[in-house]
């Protein structure tokens, strides 16, 4: 096998996977681990493929912080269908918590309270959409301000979210890695207080596109097993889908409305 072919199937099985092990590709290529080392080297040179702990992935799992602008143009068919999915989650004279993100903004806009609802709500466009509702009590966190997300952080937050109690967190994040500590975000400041949230919340329901999985954020948030219920769209790869639901996480994959 030449070296361009090797290349064209480490692609492919990369593409199959979304990762696989040195080992792996030297057993499958027959050659050593040195020739598949040197060939991900060049790939990666390449910028067609990510090289991790001993394995290739398609690509960077790392993500940089990005505004909130920028994000909203992202998958906004899958999110919306995300949020109506989740809205349908929530039950007569509800109170929930709602964190930051663009997935969130779409559950906001999917909600439609049954009687009454409590929010308490850290992203200021969330309390601006659901504002609307004369139904919808907002309770607005103050703190620190991050620009890139239009939400609020810092320890002024978190004292606050001690006064109350909610059913449900609707939680959005900037990673998802089974393999590398769970969900994460960009931001550490917001990590402490997805964390504070997650204790006065009954139950956590993390919403993510497909495309969140297999990333990593700065901050990790919790472990995966901490969370309730993931709700995200038809792309996530079948054996992430798998993985989740063996971990008794109730996975909910939405329909684009």
């Amino acid at each position: 096998m030449t070296r361009e072919e090797r290349h064209e199937t480490i692609m492919a099985e990369l593409i199959k996977h979304g990762s696989i092990g040195v080992i792996e590709l030297a057993t499958l290529l027959e050659v050593s681990s040195v020739t598949i080392r040197k060939d991900l080297n060049e790939l990666e040179q390449e910028n067609r493929l990510y090289r991790s702990h001993g394995k290739a992935i398609l690509t960077n799992p790392y993500i940089n912080n990005r505004s909130v602008n920028e994000k909203e143009k992202l998958a906004t068919e899958e999110k919306m269908a995300i949020g109506h999915a989740a809205a349908e989650m929530i039950t007569k004279d509800d109170s929930i918590i709602i964190a930051s993100g663009t997935t969130v903004h779409a559950l906001a806009h999917s909600i439609r309270p049954i009687h009454k609802l409590t929010v308490i709500s850290a992203s200021l466009r969330v309390s601006e959409i659901l504002a609307a509702e004369e139904a919808i009590d907002i309770i607005q966190l103050g703190g620190i301000m991050r620009h890139s997300s239009c939400s609020v952080v810092g320890k002024y937050a978190e004292s606050t979210l001690q006064n109350f109690c909610c059913s449900k967190l609707f939680l959005g994040v900037d990673g998802i890695d089974l393999d590398h500590g769970g969900l994460t975000t960009t931001d550490v400041r917001e990590a402490e207080l997805n964390r504070e949230m997650m204790k006065i919340a009954q139950k956590t329901v993390v919403l993510a596109d497909a495309s969140k999985f297999r990333r990593r954020g700065f901050s990790k948030i919790c472990n995966i097993e901490d969370v309730d219920v993931i709700v995200t769209d038809s792309g996530i790869p079948a054996g992430i889908a798998d993985h989740i639901r063996e971990l008794g996480i109730e996975l909910v994959i939405a329909k684009k409305v």
